[in-house]
Order: structure tokens, then sequence, then C-alpha cells
């Protein structure tokens, strides 16, 4: 007796675990349905019952980032403060994530784990004495400001393989070495953290302090 086999079931939560890896490898522009379908073993039209397109499939990217975030419990400490911590709890989210960051930026006001930071944010922001429509923009100009910290991040867009990334070094170190001390002393002196902060832990908190340093600066 001939019998259908039964139909594979897919789960698109997989699906955007492996997204998010081939993205994290190669770059969101190398995510396909046609290559998650082989990976789950299921045809390329099994993954239009769950995502409509491409672009469907990145939003749920960048809504897995943002689910990412831990927002810390709100405390008794000043609002600057605490908009360190949520806006460090974004970073940390993403920090792990530099090709894919920006994916979080148009689903802030979409996604429910976005809408509690901005709402988180917003309230802190007021708190701190911007209006409404002020704390809007300010932190508009935050999220992007972090987002481009992520993306931008020295240390995490050398490529992967210790080798190549020690030969990447070395020449961007030639090519300052190369330069005059005479007439740049300040650019050959501080080449080695130019080219590549040693500490990606440093590189975070100094951009997170310049964020909120700014903000208060504004206020002022």
């Amino acid at each position: 007796m001939i019998t259908k086999e039964t139909p594979r079931r897919l789960d698109p939560e997989k699906v955007v675990d492996s997204a998010l890896t081939i993205a994290d490898d190669e770059g969101p522009a190398a995510v396909s349905f046609r290559k998650l379908a082989a990976q789950h073993d299921v045809t390329p039209m099994a993954l239009y019952r769950h995502f409509k397109d491409k672009d469907d499939l990145l939003a749920a990217l960048g809504d897995r980032l943002l689910a990412d975030v831990v927002l810390p419990e709100p405390t008794d400490e000043r609002w600057d403060k605490q908009l360190h911590a949520v806006l460090t709890a974004f970073v940390t989210a993403l920090r792990g994530h530099p090709r894919l960051a920006d994916l979080t930026l148009s689903r802030i006001l979409i996604a429910e784990p976005g809408l509690a930071l901005a709402e988180r944010a917003l309230t802190l922001l007021v708190e701190g004495g911007f209006t409404p429509d002020d704390a809007a923009e300010v932190g508009r100009q935050a999220i992007c400001s972090l987002i481009s910290l992520v993306t931008t991040d020295p240390i995490a867009r050398e490529v992967n393989d210790p080798e190549a990334r020690e030969a990447s070094l070395r020449r961007k170190r030639a090519s300052l070495g190369a330069l005059s001390p005479e007439r740049y002393p300040l650019i050959t002196s501080a080449a080695g953290a130019l080219i590549c902060p040693e500490s990606r832990d440093r590189y975070y908190d100094i951009g997170l302090d310049l964020v909120v340093a700014g903000i208060r600066g504004v206020r002022d």
C-alpha cells in the first residue's frame, strides 16, 4: 500500500535561529529561502507559510535581537544612571551581532520588546526634564548612535580567521607606521588604538558614556 509521507513540520523559530547564524557569519545578504530550506530539509515554499518574503524574515531577525534585550528593573538612582543601564542592555543584546544590529531600527516601534524599550527610555528622559517630543528626538538619536557603535565595532569587523585578522592588522599598522611622526605625531603614537582597540568592553563603555553624557549636555 502506497502512503504519502507526512510533511515535515517547520518551526519558524528554528528557521530564525538558522537565519541568524547565516547572517552573523556571512551577512544578511547571504540569507536565502533556498539555503534555509536545504538546512531544514523542506522545500522553499514551506518557508513562505511563515514568512511572506525575505524582508519579513529579516524583520523577524530584528525582532529576535530586540527580544534579547533584558531591561533592568527600575531603581531609585538618578534618571541618567538608569538610562545608562537601559541603553547598556540594548547594546549588550546587539554587540554579538554587528552585521545585524541595524535590523532593529525599523522594528523598535513595532515589536513588543522594542516598544517596551522605547517606553522605558522615554519615561526616563521625561523624568530627566525633556518634553515628550524632545525625549522622542533625543531617544531616536541615542538609539541610532548605539546601533552605529555596534555596526562599526572595529574588533568585530575584523575577519574571524586569526591569521587573516593578524595579517589585516599588520597591513593597517604598516600604513600608519609609514606616516611622518613629525607631521602626524599623535596619529603615529596612537596608531595601535586607532587601528583596533585592545578591549571591546572599554570600546562599548566609552561609547555608552559619550551618548549619555551627550544627552545630559543637550538637556543642560
